[in-house]
């Protein structure tokens, strides 16, 4: 396996999915913690509308905390953390 580490800003454009294989949305920038010199989380835009329609309100994109990503390859794989906050949402409708 190849150690040679690359540029963080290989990063931005690259589609991200859940672990699920649900598209979630694309990396636009990064949240740097510049004392620690690591990324803590991703910027994301092109949004899946049917996973974030209720979370929305008018925002161009959501910040993902880099703690949920699972993997990065030519896509980034994360927590199916996402979903499941649909799936409790659809689950306390009173009946």
């Amino acid at each position: 396996m190849d150690e040679t580490p690359e540029e963080i800003t290989t990063l931005v454009g690259r589609e991200v999915y859940s672990t699920n294989g649900v598209f979630v949305g694309e990396v636009e920038d990064l949240r740097l913690n510049l004392d620690d010199e690591v990324v803590t989380g991703l910027a994301l835009t092109q949004l899946n509308a049917e996973l974030f329609a209720e979370y929305d309100g008018g925002s161009r994109g959501v910040l993902l905390p880099y703690r949920w990503v699972r993997a990065v390859g030519d896509v980034i794989l994360v927590n199916d953390v996402v979903e499941r906050l649909s799936e409790e949402d659809e689950e306390e409708v009173p009946a």
